[in-house]
C-alpha cells in the first residue's frame, strides 16, 4: 500500500506539470458544496487576493432594472429575485446567495477565452456575471439551461491592480444542485450536476477532475497533498467536505464548512518562491442555503459577520443597501438591521475601472 500510494502521489505531481497547474496564479480560491441530512445545503468558499479587494456587503432589492455595465449593446434585464452579495472594489459581485438559496462563487481562472471581438450579440462583462445570475434564478437548472441558450457575449476587464480578467463560475441551489462555468477558447463548457461540489482554480474543470480521481485511488486516510496550489487544495476540499459528519444542525454545519475552507485556505503573508502570484486568504463566505444565513469571514478580523435573508426586505422600491465592511474589520455578529441606504455599485467594465 505504502508503494501504491507514492506511485500514485508522483502521478499526480507529474500530471500536474503535464496539465500547467504549477503556473504562477492571480488568486487561489476554493469553493466546496456540503450536504447534510434534511437538506442542510451549505457552500464555502475562500477568496485569495495578492491585496486587500475593498470588500463590501451589500442587499439588492427584487425588480431592480440591471444592464451588464458596457452601455449600448449591454445585455439588460430585471431582477426577479433580491441578494446579498459581496463585492471587490466596489465595481463587481464575486459571492453572493439570493433569496431562494442560489449561491454564486466567482474564482480565477488564467485559461479563461471569451467571447470574440467580433461577437454581436448582447454583452454580459464578467463583472457582473454573478449578479446576473443571483438576480434571475431561483435553481442550478434554471441557470443552465438560460446560459445553455447563449443568448450573450461574455466580455472581460482587468482587474483595478492591472491582474487580467480570467474567472470561472460556480453556482449551487438549496437541493445541492451544483454547476461550474467556463469560457475556454471562446466557448461555453458546463458541469452540471451534484457531483461538481468542489472547484479551485487551474488549470480547467476537466482536468482537475483527472488529478482528483488520483487522490481518491490513494484515499485521504493514507494520503492528501498538502501544498497550497489549486489541485492540492481540489484534492483536500473533495475530501474533507464528504468525511466530515453530515448533520442537520445548521450551526454544526457551517462549522464543518468553515473549517474545510480553512482547511484550504492560504496563511496570511506567506511568500511563494516558485508561485509569485499565489496569493494568501483575505476572507471567506459561507451560505446557509437551507436557512438562507450568509456568513463572511476577514481574515484580518476576529469575529464573522452574518446576515439572515428572512429578515431582509427584499420588496420592489425596498432600496439598495450596504454595509461597510472597508476600515471596519471589528465589525461582527448578526448585521441584518446595520445596512443603510446606499446607491448600487457600477460594474467594472472599460469604462468604468
Amino acid at each position: 500500500m505504502q508503494f501504491s500510494s507514492l506511485r500514485v502521489a508522483f502521478v499526480a505531481t507529474s500530471l500536474l506539470v503535464v496539465f500547467g497547474a504549477a503556473t504562477p496564479m492571480a488568486d487561489a480560491c476554493t469553493r466546496a458544496v456540503y450536504f447534510g441530512k434534511e437538506g442542510q445545503t451549505v457552500t464555502g468558499r475562500s477568496m485569495d487576493w495578492a491585496e486587500d479587494t475593498l470588500t463590501n456587503l451589500w442587499i439588492f432589492p427584487r425588480e431592480m432594472p440591471r444592464d451588464a455595465g458596457l452601455g449600448k449593446g449591454s445585455l439588460t434585464w430585471t431582477s426577479k429575485y433580491g441578494s446579498v452579495v459581496a463585492d471587490i472594489y466596489d465595481g463587481a459581485t464575486a459571492d453572493g446567495i439570493n433569496e431562494k438559496g442560489l449561491v454564486a462563487n466567482m474564482l480565477y481562472l488564467a485559461e479563461s477565452k471569451y467571447s470574440p471581438e467580433d461577437d454581436t450579440r448582447p454583452a454580459l462583462i464578467i463583472s457582473s456575471w454573478a449578479q446576473y445570475m443571483l438576480d434571475q434564478f431561483a435553481t442550478v437548472e434554471e441557470a443552465v439551461a438560460d446560459a445553455r441558450k447563449e443568448r450573450y457575449r461574455m466580455v472581460t476587464v482587468a482587474a483595478p491592480n492591472g491582474v487580467a480578467g480570467s474567472v470561472h463560475l460556480s453556482l449551487s441551489d438549496a437541493s445541492g444542485d451544483s454547476a461550474i462555468f467556463e469560457y475556454i477558447d471562446g466557448k461555453l463548457v458546463i458541469h452540471h450536476g451534484k457531483e461538481f461540489q468542489v472547484m479551485t482554480n487551474s488549470p480547467t474543470y476537466d482536468k482537475q477532475l483527472a488529478l482528483n480521481a488520483y487522490w481518491k485511488e490513494v484515499g485521504g486516510s493514507v494520503m492528501l497533498p498538502g501544498t497550497n496550489r489549486a489541485a492540492d487544495r481540489f484534492a483536500r476540499a473533495s475530501y474533507y467536505i464528504n468525511a466530515a459528519n453530515q448533520t442537520e444542525d445548521p450551526r454544526e454545519a457551517v462549522a464543518t464548512v468553515f473549517s474545510v475552507i480553512r482547511n484550504c485556505s492560504v496563511p496570511r503573508g506567506v511568500k511563494h518562491a516558485t508561485a509569485a502570484n499565489l496569493s494568501s486568504t483575505i476572507w471567506r463566505t459561507v451560505a446557509d442555503q437551507k436557512n438562507k444565513v450568509f456568513y463572511f469571514e476577514n481574515t484580518a478580523s476576529p469575529s464573522l459577520v452574518w446576515v439572515k435573508l428572512a429578515d431582509v426586505d427584499f420588496k420592489e422600491g425596498s432600496g439598495t443597501r450596504k454595509l461597510t465592511m472597508v476600515g471596519n474589520p471589528d465589525l461582527g455578529g448578526n448585521q441584518t438591521a446595520n445596512f443603510v441606504k446606499a446607491e448600487p455599485f457600477m460594474f467594472l467594465s472599460p469604462d468604468h475601472k
